[in-house]
């Protein structure tokens, strides 16, 4: 009977069936209270999110393996005990005391086991910014996992390497490590699940950093397919706000706040250490919604909180005072290394507030920075948004034409990925008044026109869609009064528009 329930749970657990896993490992307990038993019930604790259960069981697992002279199994638990105590408590010290009695015991074993204690290593490095050595553990923990075919070390190491490497600037390169090892997670592939789960948050944290909304979009759907396959909840925790914070930017606000409001929940009642990530994006939420009031209290809840600095100088630059929004973002950026992913957002909106405050020179110099890192990185928003600040740039000098272009760039760019933000370029796009019958990138199509390029080739000459052109030669026609090429070609050359 013993056997059959602990087989039962740890294919209930293999499942996702949390509680039927609880159920038979509580089972095989009332046979015989053994630490294998014990183990299976702290992962459906864990899963259930029953934090005193779960570290119970741990504790009980942990102490039977030593006396069953089990290192590797005491090993395993005082690993996950310091990652318990730093997932649901944010106790650091307790945390290390459990890794440095797992490191001990681990001294003379090469096994998974050391490698886990080697990604933990790399995890704690990521935290302090320190993404090299992040990224050396990481590659050692990866060639464990490889060395013992443990599939789920393996890949959860390669995630880790690619958050160390996007959060370094090498955008491609981290999100070829965070895809396969996705991938690997949402195949199948890994043993546990909760490595798996971390997997996918890791990808979405990314995606939600370097603000890659079309991927962070495919992978939500992937996640959400898995967790119906499943029949249960993958993304608990922390990952629950970086999936809701994805769904924000796609403009899916409801279910952006069903997600984040039980995030908020679930983190203030079970990882109070970590509510601060859920609070911080929903006061984003708020501020997307049009409450700011709320919107405020909720960012002045853990006003150290990066984000939460974002969030009150977007506040400030929304209403009009810039000086306010420049002595938070000053203090910001300092505090990030040159040439690092992390530069983009305070850089952004310090060129929004220097150019309110009529700094022009300055804001400059930052747009030029944030553009390499933009043009670096590669997103779409990311390029959006160095185009929406030309605009505001160029609107400032009195440069109408370049101010027009770029926002029509920014709104082009931003359309069908961040409806918030496509909306901004279009207001900013409507307060810049025309200097000429013809924006700059409408003279520069018919020109193409004139040479006889046909819709395609005009896109391709100036790496826009097709669609766009379509677009801008019906503006070109309203403007002109024609309805033809050849006529308005023939009406803007009178004009003087073709010179």
């Amino acid at each position: 009977m013993y056997d059959e329930a602990v087989d039962a749970g740890r294919d209930a657990l293999s499942r996702g069936a949390w509680p039927a896993a609880r159920l038979q490992f509580e089972k095989a307990l009332e046979v015989a209270a053994t630490p294998e038993a014990y183990e299976g019930l702290s992962w459906a604790a864990w899963w259930l999110e029953d934090v005193a259960a779960c570290l119970d069981a741990r504790e009980r697992a942990y102490r039977l393996y030593r006396q069953a002279d089990d290192v590797r199994g005491a090993a395993r638990m005082a690993l996950w005990l310091g990652d318990d105590h730093n997932e649901f408590h944010g106790a650091g010290a307790v945390a290390e005391g459990w890794f440095n009695r797992a490191g001990r015991l681990l001294e003379d074993l090469d096994c998974p086991e050391r490698g886990w204690l080697t990604v933990f290593d790399a995890n704690t490095a990521l935290g302090r910014n320190d993404t090299g050595r992040a990224r050396h553990l990481a590659v050692q923990a990866r060639d464990v996992g490889r060395r013992h075919r443990a599939v789920d070390l393996e890949m959860f190491s390669l995630a880790t390497e690619g958050l160390a490497l996007v959060a370094e600037g090498a955008v491609e390169q981290g999100m070829r490590c965070l895809d396969e090892a996705s991938a690997a997670a949402l195949g199948g592939e890994y043993e546990n699940l909760a490595p798996a789960a971390w997997t996918c948050c890791r990808l979405l944290s990314a995606c939600e950093d370097v603000r890659d909304y079309e991927r962070g979009a495919q992978w939500c759907r992937q996640v959400e397919e898995f967790s119906r396959r499943m029949e249960a909840r993958f993304v608990i925790g922390v990952c629950r706000a970086h999936y809701a914070a994805i769904l924000g930017w796609h403009g899916k606000l409801a279910e952006a706040e069903l997600e984040l409001t039980g995030a908020h929940e679930d983190l203030t009642a079970k990882r109070p250490y970590w509510r601060a990530e859920a609070v911080v994006r929903l006061g984003e939420l708020r501020r997307r919604q049009g409450r700011p009031v709320e919107a405020e209290g909720l960012f002045n809840e853990v006003p150290w909180h990066p984000l939460a600095k974002r969030g009150l100088a977007e506040l400030s630059l929304d209403k009009g005072d810039p000086a306010t929004a420049r002595a938070v973002l000053d203090r910001v950026l300092r505090r990030v290394t040159v040439g690092s992913v992390g530069r983009a957002w305070p850089l952004e909106l310090l060129v929004r507030a220097e150019t309110a405050l009529g700094e022009l020179d300055a804001a400059a110099g930052h747009l030029e920075e944030f553009c390499s890192i933009a043009a670096a990185v590669g997103t779409r928003p990311l390029v959006a948004a160095s185009r929406f600040l030309e605009g505001v740039l160029s609107a400032a000098r009195g440069e109408r034409e370049k101010a027009h272009l770029s926002f029509e760039d920014a709104v082009e760019l931003y359309d069908g990925l961040a409806p918030f933000e496509a909306d901004q370029a279009r207001a900013e796009l409507a307060r810049v008044p025309r200097q000429t019958m013809l924006t700059a990138r409408q003279v520069a199509v018919l020109r193409l026109v004139a040479a006889g390029l046909g819709d395609r080739d005009i896109a391709e000459r100036l790496v826009i869609s097709e669609h766009t052109v379509h677009r801008h030669v019906a503006n070109i026609y309203t403007r002109l009064g024609c309805s033809t090429r050849a006529a308005a070609v023939s009406r803007a050359t009178q004009l003087g528009l073709m010179a």
